[in-house]
């Protein structure tokens, strides 16, 4: 589906107000970088390329390296039994990457993936479910004491049921494909509930503050920084499959932060999750990077776009979706961002061997790109 079919056939579908379309939001990006100061920003970016796409071997990391990819997030080994890596796991991982000039700044842990509940090994936490939740959130503070043994700064995590949402896959530019879709008109759940049941707004906070309130100290005493995803994405406000998304709007992710509030408490800010829980993220966005970037909440930056917004959306590659990845780069060297800028969702090419690794090396390529034109552009300030 070209980008511009499927502009025209958002219609109602977009939740969008009734003077501005997905269109009118794309006319209105401004054509020139520009920041809240009308000045534009000094001094040299602090951010890196990142990549977290595994698996965590020597052959991938040299893959990696040849394409400018200096820091990772990625995951150690974890023995049966166990739900967390040793230091000398940790510590094993962290030196593959170094034999090859790569970075680990990010742990991918086993705990609290993005899977949907009714296929997660591990629920406990998510269905505040005793004892196995208080096995589990002893094992991740386990694995935030051996992160800072092993000198690896920050975990990456997710407090979801439902995993990622999609409705299906578009087809994108040269016969690539995996290019996934959610449609709020289209949306239809396998089933009505899932193992968790319903769960309510008050509920789903109840779990997330439970979890923090046990793990942000544990964080604080050994300085291990740990980032949420958002909820990919956003769902109407009477939930989906029983769940409400509280993680999945920009109010809920404000209340989130300011939960146990510690610098070492914030996000995974998953751009283009971000982007798919705004009306008009082409216009939006860049306020929402100032706000928790001013504040030190960004850890982590899944650099992707889309197509659309909240409601109905496609992904896209970095180049032709909707928002401006040069004036959202530019945002983030603003506020003082200092880690990664990583692809993510790329879609797969047919017939290669390797899925998604050609149009991850596209994507490295249009971001350094990006961040070498910002270098020259910050340089004429």
């Amino acid at each position: 589906m070209e980008r511009r079919q499927f502009l025209t056939g958002l219609g109602t579908g977009l939740a969008l107000s009734a003077t501005a379309s997905a269109a009118e939001a794309v006319a209105a990006t401004p054509q020139v970088p520009k920041v809240r100061s009308g000045q534009r920003p000094s001094g040299r970016l602090r951010f890196k390329l990142g990549c977290q796409s595994g698996p965590a071997t020597d052959e991938h990391f040299e893959y990696l390296a040849r394409y400018g990819v200096t820091n990772i997030a990625a995951r150690a080994p974890v023995s049966e039994g166990r739900l967390y890596s040793t230091v000398d796991e940790l510590k094993g991982v962290r030196a593959l990457a170094g034999a090859r000039g790569l970075k680990l700044d990010i742990l991918d842990p086993v705990l609290l993936p993005s899977s949907h509940i009714d296929r997660e090994r591990n629920p406990g936490i998510m269905l505040a479910q005793s004892p196995e939740r208080e096995r589990e959130v002893e094992a991740f503070q386990t694995l935030i004491r051996n992160c800072a043994e092993a000198g690896i700064p920050c975990i990456k995590y997710n407090m979801s049921i439902l995993g990622v949402l999609r409705t299906g896959h578009v087809t994108g530019r040269g016969g690539s494909v995996q290019f996934g879709e959610w449609d709020t008109a289209k949306a239809a759940p396998e089933t009505p509930l899932t193992r968790a049941g319903p769960v309510s707004e008050d509920a789903f906070w109840e779990r997330i503050t439970w979890f923090l309130d046990r793990v942000v100290p544990v964080a604080e005493e050994y300085k291990v920084r740990i980032a949420c995803h958002p909820h990919d994405p956003g769902t109407s406000p009477e939930g989906y499959q029983g769940v409400h998304r509280v993680l999945g709007t920009i109010d809920g992710l404000k209340r989130f932060v300011a939960i146990r509030e510690s610098r070492y408490h914030g996000l995974n800010f998953c751009q283009g999750t971000v982007s798919e829980n705004l009306m008009r993220p082409a216009v939006e966005l860049f306020d929402v990077i100032r706000w928790f970037g001013s504040r030190g909440k960004i850890f982590n930056v899944h650099f992707r776009n889309i197509v659309g917004g909240r409601g109905h959306f496609r992904e896209a590659f970095p180049d032709e979706g909707d928002v401006d990845m040069f004036q959202a780069l530019l945002t983030y060297h603003e506020v003082g961002y200092d880690g990664m800028l990583m692809p993510d969702h790329v879609p797969e090419v047919p017939g290669h061997p390797e899925a998604g690794l050609q149009s991850f090396a596209f994507a490295y390529g249009h971001t350094r790109g990006l961040m070498q034109a910002a270098e020259h552009y910050l340089a004429r300030a």
